[in-house]
């Protein structure tokens, strides 16, 4: 599976899926207008170490709900990023058996790379 999931309002995603072009055969999709689904949720999370790695702490709503004081466990986190798609470390590239989340520069260098070896 290629597959990309991102924010098409964030500035941010806009800049990485431009830095990744050509990006043939990949699936693009807006969290904000095409929510994620349980399964693709669970697929995504089959490739990490946890809920926590594809949640975002920096959501405002991570504040907000003072989420920032509790102790979270991996169903909060998955219930969190099913509820609203700020939860969500953007943008998650899905290739095949592999997962980019996030957009630290390494993380954005290493999903170039495995895109176009």
């Amino acid at each position: 599976m290629k597959k990309i999931y991102h924010l098409g309002s964030c500035n941010t995603c806009q800049r990485i899926l431009k830095e990744l072009e050509p990006l043939d055969d990949f699936e693009l999709q807006d969290i904000k207008t095409n929510a994620l689904t349980p399964e693709q949720l669970e697929g995504m999370r089959a490739l990490t170490t946890g809920y926590e790695a594809l949640f975002s702490k920096r959501a405002r709503l991570f504040r907000e709900r003072n989420m920032h004081q509790r102790e979270l466990t991996d169903t909060d986190y998955k219930n969190a990023i099913l509820d609203h798609y700020t939860f969500l470390k953007r943008p998650v590239l899905v290739l095949n058996d592999r997962i980019f989340i996030g957009n630290s520069k390494k993380e954005v260098a290493a999903a170039k790379a495995a895109i176009h070896p």
